[in-house]
């Protein structure tokens, strides 16, 4: 038996700002929504020519987005369904459990504000709506840059970990019959930026922290936030992005601006299970709904992967082999999620399919010339990180010497696909004649969203096994 993967994209969408984070809903009867968020820095306007006029900082605008995913439309499933104009949005994430009967979106933003949103039913127009529920302000002129909700294993009590611009994280905890957040606890974490804050969700008096100090932490609320319980400098430039998997306990898995994922086990937090190369800093991590060993990273400059860390969890395998590279984007890729959603295997064959795009371009060209042009496309470029914040920017030189010596091979693993770009026509025709029966579909449906060219992609991940019938 042989396991075949391919991707399809479903649906692109202008987002029309800056896009940096998108969720789809968790609940069950609500899997078909999906929810973007976008950033975007606006000049103020010109109302005169004085210093105090030119002086002013830009302005960090923002929108969230809501639609709503439909299978049966085929040329274009995914519809908005409403948008909200607000502050610069940096995470977004939905609690894992409902909240008085309905789904509840929480928001982080460039006011350093959380808001939660509750998403209701439009029985009239067969619809739904994000509706405000309640805000909190975690301190003055800071940004709120992520979020996490304490209910990815258990459900109570629901609390929210956020982290800022200014070092700091906040502890909140959410009444839902007062439609009310409150700040339990906020202390310094981090010297500079904290990217990330999440929860072990196995231990929610437990959390984890990044920044752009280059330090991964945790903490412990039972004994108090004047230290941290560790402390790794094991990645070398700031961290991220953390997630607590939702279906193996103590597994942790981290991602840096050094292009590097990190799968850890809580109980030993001095040396990584796993490290794996993904070659673009790793600005979010999903663990999968389902399946404990698979890992979705956005990797900003190098698109979205997705890791088997099975050997790793299972046999302390060292890396993590990279199973499918989504690399239709054409920005710095930051927002990713798997959805829940069933979604019907489909034949792989197809004009959005991404090896028949890779075979409609080289079909004009020689095919050893096609796969050289290819492998050029991700060498020899000036790179410039940027976080959505604008606050931390990095130009990484990719000289011929350093990445032009990678082979053929590694296109796969940072490219389309670890299967051949070949014409999906021929191959099939090849399978028939070999008798081969695709009798195994397993489909995930995917969104992910990229920066400066405001783009959504909503795509089926798709890993058959092959039969032979000799």
């Amino acid at each position: 038996m042989e396991a075949r993967r391919t991707a399809r994209t479903l649906q692109v969408v202008d987002t029309e700002y800056s896009a940096d984070a998108v969720e789809w809903c968790p609940i069950d009867k609500w899997h078909h929504v999906l929810t973007c968020g976008t950033y975007q820095l606006k000049n103020p306007e010109e109302k005169g020519s004085g210093d105090s006029e030119i002086n002013k900082p830009q302005l960090r605008q923002g929108r969230l987005y809501l639609y709503c995913f439909q299978q049966k439309q085929l040329y274009s499933p995914l519809t908005e369904i409403q948008r909200i104009e607000m502050p610069a949005i940096l995470d977004l994430k939905w609690c894992h459990v409902p909240m008085a009967g309905c789904p509840v979106l929480g928001v982080a933003n460039a006011e350093g504000s959380l808001e939660l949103y509750n998403l209701t039913p439009n029985k009239q127009k067969n619809s739904c709506s994000l509706e405000p529920m309640c805000s909190v302000k975690l301190g003055p002129e800071s940004l709120a840059l992520s979020l996490d909700w304490s209910t990815g294993k258990w459900h109570e009590p629901v609390k929210i970990i956020s982290s800022d611009s200014k070092g700091c994280l906040s502890l909140v905890s959410v009444d839902s019959s007062r439609s009310a957040m409150a700040v339990v606890s906020q202390w310094k974490a981090h010297d500079f930026e904290a990217w990330i804050a999440a929860f072990n969700y196995w231990n929610t008096d437990v959390i984890y922290s990044g920044g752009d100090d280059s330090k991964l932490k945790g903490w412990d609320m039972r004994t108090g936030t004047n230290k941290p319980v560790f402390i790794s400098t094991r990645h070398s430039m700031g961290v991220c992005s953390i997630q607590s998997n939702p279906h193996k306990q103590h597994i942790l898995a981290t991602g840096s601006y050094d292009e590097h994922v990190l799968i850890w086990d809580s109980r030993q937090m001095k040396r990584p299970l796993a490290d794996t190369h993904v070659h673009g800093g790793v600005w979010r991590v999903k663990w999968h709904p389902s399946q404990e060993g698979l890992l979705l990273a956005a990797c900003m400059h190098n698109g979205y992967h997705i890791l088997d860390c099975e050997g790793a969890l299972a046999a302390g395998q060292e890396g993590c082999p990279i199973l499918y590279s989504y690399i239709l984007h054409n920005s710095l890729a930051y927002g990713a999620d798997w959805s829940r959603l069933s979604i019907d295997a489909q034949p792989t064959s197809g004009p959005w399919s991404v090896p028949s795009l890779l075979a409609e371009t080289q079909r004009k060209k020689d095919p050893e010339q096609g796969t050289k042009e290819a492998v050029v496309k991700f060498q020899h470029l000036k790179i410039q990180y940027e976080s959505p914040t604008g606050l931390f920017d990095m130009v990484v030189e990719d000289e011929a010497d350093d990445y032009g010596s990678r082979s053929s091979s590694s296109l796969q693993a940072s490219g389309a696909s670890q299967c051949p770009s070949t014409d999906l026509a021929m191959k099939e025709q090849q399978n028939l004649k070999a008798g081969i029966d695709w009798t195994k579909k397993k489909g995930d449906l995917l969104a992910t969203c990229s920066f400066y060219d405001h783009v959504l992609h909503v795509w089926k991940w798709e890993r058959n096994n092959t039969v032979s019938s000799t």
